[in-house]
C-alpha cells in the first residue's frame, strides 16, 4: 500500500522485559495492537532517514521512510514514489555489499 501513512507509535521495548532485545521495536498500529520488529538497518539518503525492519517472527524485511515530529513522536511511511523506492533499495543493498566486503 504505497503512499499510506503507517502512523505507528514507534518505541523501543521496555528494558524491564527480560525477553526484549535491544534492537527490537514495538510498533503500535492504528487499532492499538502491538507488533515486534527487529531494527535491521537505518540510513540516510537525500536528507531523509530510512529504516529496514523485520518482524520478530518473520523473514521478510520492510523498508520505511522514518521521521520524527517536533514532539518527539516517531512515524513510519510507505515510500510513495517508485523512483525514491528504487533508489532507497539500491542504497540499502549497496551499503550491505560494502559491509560484506
Amino acid at each position: 500500500m504505497k503512499g499510506f501513512l503507517y502512523n505507528l507509535n514507534l518505541r523501543r521495548c521496555q528494558s524491564m522485559n527480560s525477553d526484549c532485545e535491544e534492537n527490537v521495536l514495538l510498533l503500535e498500529d492504528d487499532e492499538g495492537q502491538e507488533h515486534e520488529f527487529n531494527l535491521v538497518y537505518k540510513f540516510m539518503m537525500d536528507d531523509n532517514e530510512y529504516v529496514v525492519l523485520q518482524p520478530v517472527d518473520g523473514d521478510e524485511q520492510v523498508l520505511f521512510k522514518y521521521s520524527q515530529n517536533e514532539d518527539g513522536e516517531d512515524f513510519l511511511y510507505y515510500i510513495e514514489e517508485e523512483e525514491e523506492w528504487e533508489k532507497a533499495v539500491d542504497t540499502y543493498q549497496n551499503m550491505l555489499s560494502v559491509e560484506d566486503a
